[in-house]
């Protein structure tokens, strides 16, 4: 029995030995945060880079590598994306895993280290606008100094910053003379000192940094965030606002609620959720459309434009707050009404079609004599017959017929009362009559 109970504690003892040192070596590992900076830069990005950052500090991360590999993007996107690294105290890396053009490397510029694959490349930060040209010196202006403030505050020499974004500034020994925006290879970042080494790998990367042993979590970019990135597109969005527009204008044409309508429909919900998945837009901006919705159905059956007005603000103010960048969505707002435009042009002028859904509170029918409506009743019967003016006729007049009283006017000039007329002519009341000679 005493050797039982020899064994049994000695085995409690080893295993709470082995429990506590693993428990030990667990809590001595650091913790390292893999966040993926791809493809282009723009608002959808950063929801999902809040919800990457929010992840590591609630794991109590001690290092956040930004594996980056983008041709850039939008410059609103990048400069929220740089406040965001900016709000949390976690060491920040930037590994340039291909490349960081553009926007990318601004957003580099927030790291506190940057490391570089050997094949690499960071730079060529100029302001582009939507149809491909340099933007207008006043954005370029701003662009430089909010590149020059990014590298001041993590201690890089802004001149290169600057040089990314400014093509005057001339740096030949770094192949960036005049004329020519820098774009820094691994080799010559080492140099200026915007890039602590150059590595092979994210492994090689760790082992440098003695994060070799470190717990390592990745977090990757969910179903719905790569959708609402996608949705998110400033080339996507004027896309999806002039189909949804194109198609309600052919549904107006149409009978029934059919394929137009539906494409429209689903276009509207898809910008809307991935604006919402975004979170670019609030459920405020779908309200706001839903009221104007309806404010637009409820013009068809009020008097005066005041609902129609109301509703159409509505619904644009719904989309400029869910947008995001006011300028941007202004732009795709108006490029769906002109496309809404031509659609109806071309229902209207090419394919000759009216909208049904006016049939059902305008009346159509027309009034014509030949479908029997008449205004007022048609004395016909009186032509050819004879009467008596019973007051001159200048030339209207009343006559008598039968002893009844008839406004008529004569067809030439002035009869005199008493003469014997005879009806030529009855046009609806007007009763055309001449001397009975």
């Amino acid at each position: 029995m005493k050797k039982a109970l020899f064994i049994l504690g000695s085995l409690f003892i080893i295993a709470g030995s082995l429990f506590f040192s693993g428990s030990a070596e667990s809590e001595s590992k650091k913790t390292v945060v893999v966040i993926p900076i791809e493809e282009e830069i723009e608002k959808g990005l950063h929801a999902f880079l809040k919800r990457a950052i929010d992840t590591a500090e609630e794991n109590y991360a001690d290092l956040i590598v930004f594996d980056i590999n983008t041709p850039g993007g939008a410059v609103n996107a990048a400069s929220d994306i740089g406040k965001l690294l900016n709000s949390t105290d976690i060491k920040k890396i930037a590994f340039v895993n291909n490349k960081a053009l553009s926007a990318g490397a601004y957003i580099s510029l927030f790291a506190d280290e940057i490391y570089m694959v050997p094949d690499a490349t960071m730079g060529a930060a100029a302001v582009i606008n939507q149809q491909g040209n340099t933007a207008g010196e006043k954005a370029e202006s701003a662009w430089k100094a909010a590149m020059n403030a990014a590298a001041k505050q993590h201690g890089r020499d802004p001149i290169y910053a600057e040089a990314m974004a400014d093509k005057d500034i001339d740096l030949p020994k770094l192949d960036a003379g005049n004329g020519k925006l820098l774009t820094l290879t691994s080799e010559q970042a080492v140099e200026v000192g915007y890039s602590e080494g150059t590595v092979k790998n994210l492994t090689e990367l760790l082992n440098h940094i003695g994060y070799d042993n470190a717990l390592i979590e990745h977090v990757d970019l969910s179903f719905a965030e790569k959708i609402a990135r996608f949705l998110t597109n400033p080339i996507v969005v004027p896309i999806l606002l002039s189909i949804a527009s194109l198609g309600l204008v052919v549904e107006l044409y149409s009978p029934g609620f059919g394929i137009p309508g539906t494409m429209g429909l689903t276009a509207l919900l898809l910008f809307f959720y991935g604006h919402l998945v975004a979170g670019l837009a609030g459920y405020e901006s779908l309200i706001l459309f839903i009221i104007g919705i309806a404010l637009i159905i409820a013009e068809f059956f009020l008097p005066g434009a005041i609902a129609g007005i109301l509703g159409a603000a509505a619904i644009i103010g719904s989309l400029l707050i869910a947008g995001g960048n006011i300028f941007y969505m202004g732009i795709s707002i108006i490029i769906a009404v002109l496309v809404a435009i031509i659609g109806m042009i071309i229902m209207v002028k090419v394919l000759g079609k009216r909208m049904k859904i006016f049939k059902k509170i305008v009346l159509s029918d027309s009034t014509s004599t030949e479908k029997g409506y008449v205004s007022n009743e048609n004395r016909v019967e009186l032509i050819g017959r004879t009467g008596l003016t019973i007051t001159p006729l200048r030339p209207a007049g009343t006559i008598t017929i039968d002893d009844e009283r008839i406004d008529v006017v004569s067809e030439g000039g002035y009869i005199d009362n008493g003469q014997s007329v005879k009806v030529i002519k009855v046009e609806g009341s007007r009763i055309v009559v001449r001397l009975d000679k």
